[in-house]
């Protein structure tokens, strides 16, 4: 019992020597990367220092202006394209407003009837004073009927054959695409030409007559 209280002592005393020598240790490195810290300061020259502060200055400066610049940006979208998301939503008036002409004038009852007329027609007037509004507000629809797809503003939903349009052509637009000043509301769902596969083979049967000539 006695050697082993005597044994911990020992061992105790071996800890504080081992953490006072760690201690020493980064007490000296500290030391050493002040001095170092301090002989670089010596060793540049008055002028050498203002050129470094004229740097930082600088380069203070120059993300001072870009924050200032991000937050302009930020700013003026806000303020272009707050009503982004309202518009986006208002869209689907004129969506329901076509789908229920759609279903008015594939009515059996209705027919070729007075009261189909009036209502197309006060459907029609609606449709005018809603683009109109859009208009006015910077949203515009999307030209897309005989145009080239263009996949930033429309979106292909189908192929259909069509030997008098160039392939690529729309030919069928399925649902508007709007913008709103510079940015895509919303893409138009168009169908688009393609060549039709009878065509295609006979140009394939050209081809093969022309390499064997």
């Amino acid at each position: 019992m006695e050697k082993e209280q005597n044994q911990k002592p020992a061992e105790d005393n071996g800890d504080i020597v081992k953490d006072s020598k760690s201690k020493i240790e980064s007490n000296t490195s500290d030391l050493n990367r002040e001095e170092e810290v301090k002989k670089e300061s010596e060793e540049k020259s008055p002028d050498e220092k203002i050129l470094e502060l004229e740097e930082k200055l600088a380069r203070t400066f120059a993300e001072m202006e870009n924050q200032r610049r991000r937050f302009e940006k930020e700013r003026e979208e806000a303020f272009e394209y707050g009503g982004f998301s309202f518009a986006k939503e208002a869209l689907n008036l004129l969506d329901n407003l076509e789908r229920s002409k759609q279903i008015l004038e594939n009515d059996v009852t209705l027919k070729n009837s007075d009261a189909l007329k009036k209502t197309l027609e006060h459907f029609e007037i609606i449709n005018k004073d809603l683009i109109s509004i859009f208009s006015k507000n910077h949203i515009k629809q999307i030209e897309s009927l005989n145009k080239k797809l263009d996949p930033h503003l429309h979106q292909a939903m189908m192929e259909i054959e069509d030997d008098k349009n160039e392939p690529g052509t729309i030919i069928q637009v399925i649902q508007n695409g709007f913008t709103i000043k510079d940015r895509l509301l919303r893409p138009a769902l168009v169908g688009v030409s393609k060549k039709t596969t009878i065509k295609d083979k006979k140009d394939e049967e050209n081809n093969e007559k022309s390499k064997q000539n």
